[in-house]
Order: C-alpha cells, then structure tokens, then sequence
C-alpha cells in the first residue's frame, strides 16, 4: 500500500474501515496512481495497485502483529529497506513480507505498476477466519513465522498452480466480489502452508543506493543522449563502475539490458512522434540516433511489426 506524503495512517484505516471500497489517488510531480481496498474477512483487506509514476512516498506505519502478500502483474516495483538497501519485485513475483520494517519510498522504475496486496492484521484475522471456516487449519501467525523468519522476506515467482489465483482475483463479478474474495484468500493461504521457507524461498539480490541512483544517472544520461549510441564501455568509464556490476544493477532496476532498453524507450518516443508530429520520417530518424532512415525503419519494424510510414497512417 502507497500513500501520498499528505494522507496519514488514519485516513487509510478509516477507507478500510468502511464496507464499500474507496479509491485512493495519489498525485506527484512524477505522474499519478491509485490503489482500491475490499474488506474480505476482519482484519482482512485486498487492495488492488494502479500507478503510472516514478516513485511515492508513504507515511503508514506498519504493524508488528501484521503481514501482507503482494503479487506484481505489471510493472516493476522498487522497495527501499530499514536498511536503505534496494530490492526489486517484477512481473510475476509474489512475496510475504511483514511490515515491521516498512520504508517509506517506493520507486517504479518502468513508471508502471499493477498489482494486488492482501493485508491481515493477526490477531483479528486470525480469530475471524477461522471463526468463518470451521476447522480451517491455517494459522497466521505459524504462516508468518515459518515464511517470514527474521522478519526477512519471502519471495517466489509464482508457479502455474497458484497465478491463476491473482489473475481471477482481477476478473471477479461486483455481484459475487464479497464471497468470491473470501474464497480465494483462503485458497492462497492453503496454497501457503504447503510452502518450505528455505526451499521454496528465491534468494534476491539487494543493491545498495549508491548503486541504484548511479544507474538512474545512466538512465537519465542515455534518454537526454538519445541521437547518440553509447557504448557500454564509455558508459563505465563515464560513471566509474565496473561494466558486470553496471549490466547486472540495470538489469535489476529495469528489468531490462541497456541495449533493449535503450531500443525500447527510442522506439515508444517515435510512437509518439510519428502520431503527434508531422516532422518528416528522417528528422525523427535523426532525433532518435539513427544514421538513416531504412536503419530505423528495420528496428522500428523489428519491434512493433509494421513500417513508421504505415504506423503514421493507421490513425
């Protein structure tokens, strides 16, 4: 959950408080997002993720008696620890972590994020489930402990037998949300308990942030370079880092190599440019680094199936 520095704990708890969802929206300088909360059980909420920013700030506070699983399916999503360490969930992860240690910035790279968190509260949680399912033999806090030992968190990519879970938890029909939501949490947890810690558990990486925000520098450095093609090499030389370390951190920020990276972004920008534009095909060659404009028609071709000229015409 993503809150705007100007809401506090007590505006969010009175949204999940209430029996109808509410929206939250969140508006920065780096773009905007939204996050939509059902309450399922007591002491049990799913929240559904929608940003399209950069980064947010958050000023809730978690609780110790808490834990919370998110699941990404778009996107990318940037953790700062208690530790200033970064860590990155990308399409398709899914983790259990508590939010004992919950940092107050969270980043999204790609500028998009989409995703899903379920939120329980133990003691209340734990009381009402079971209380709701007769000897339902799933309990939160042995969950918690066993995934979650050391306050550390638990993170897999999702497997065939539980992603269709997170999938229909987004085609849900509004007439059979309540129940149909009570069901699926359920079915998460038990999918849960047949968890190991240890084996099932997917070691991740943790940079640190000077590394991050030099790769940002990259980033930034290439896109306002765009007519130039930059070797990895200079790029090294330019930031004072290794070239491994340099492939393997944007990597992790990105999801992406700088070379696809690199095509990726040129290629949206000539979207755009060829529908909001009349500058003619070779100008827009030009901008975006390309020596002529058959070189960029074969990569602009080679992403998105079609020629600029026919793209520019389609409407």
């Amino acid at each position: 959950m993503y809150l705007s520095q100007r809401y506090s704990l007590e505006d969010f708890n009175e949204v999940l408080d209430k029996n109808n969802p509410e929206v939250f929206k969140i508006k920065n300088k780096t773009g905007e997002g939204s996050f939509k909360s059902y309450n399922v059980f007591p002491g049990v909420f799913v929240v559904y993720n929608d940003f399209d920013m950069y980064e947010c700030s958050s000023t809730f506070k978690g609780d110790s008696n808490m834990f919370c699983i998110d699941y990404c399916k778009e996107g990318r999503m940037e953790w700062v620890c208690h530790n200033n360490d970064y860590l990155y969930l990308k399409q398709g992860d899914m983790q259990m972590t508590v939010r004992k240690h919950h940092g107050k910035d969270f980043g999204f790279p790609l500028k998009k994020y989409k995703g899903i968190t379920i939120v329980f509260y133990l003691d209340e949680a734990n009381k009402s489930i079971k209380k709701s399912l007769d000897n339902f033999d799933v309990d939160l806090y042995d969950l918690r402990n066993k995934l979650c030992a050391r306050d550390e968190p638990f993170i897999m990519r999702t497997k065939s037998g539980i992603e269709h879970v997170f999938n229909e938890l987004y085609e849900v029909n509004h007439h059979i949300r309540d129940s149909y939501l009570k069901i699926k949490v359920v079915e998460l947890l038990l999918f849960f308990k047949t968890l190991d810690g240890d084996k099932d558990r997917e070691e991740r990486t943790y940079f640190k942030k000077s590394q991050v925000e030099k790769i940002k520098q990259i980033s930034k450095y290439m896109i306002d370079n765009i007519d130039k093609h930059i070797t990895l090499e200079a790029l090294s030389n330019k930031f004072g880092c290794s070239l491994t370390s340099m492939k393997r951190c944007f990597k992790e920020v990105y999801g992406d190599t700088i070379y696809n990276y690199m095509k990726s972004y040129r290629m949206n920008e000539a979207c755009i440019l060829l529908k909001e534009s009349n500058d003619n095909i070779s100008n827009i060659a030009s901008y975006l680094g390309y020596d002529n404009p058959s070189k960029f028609a074969a990569a602009f071709k080679s992403v998105t199936g079609i020629t600029p000229l026919k793209y520019r015409k389609s409407g």
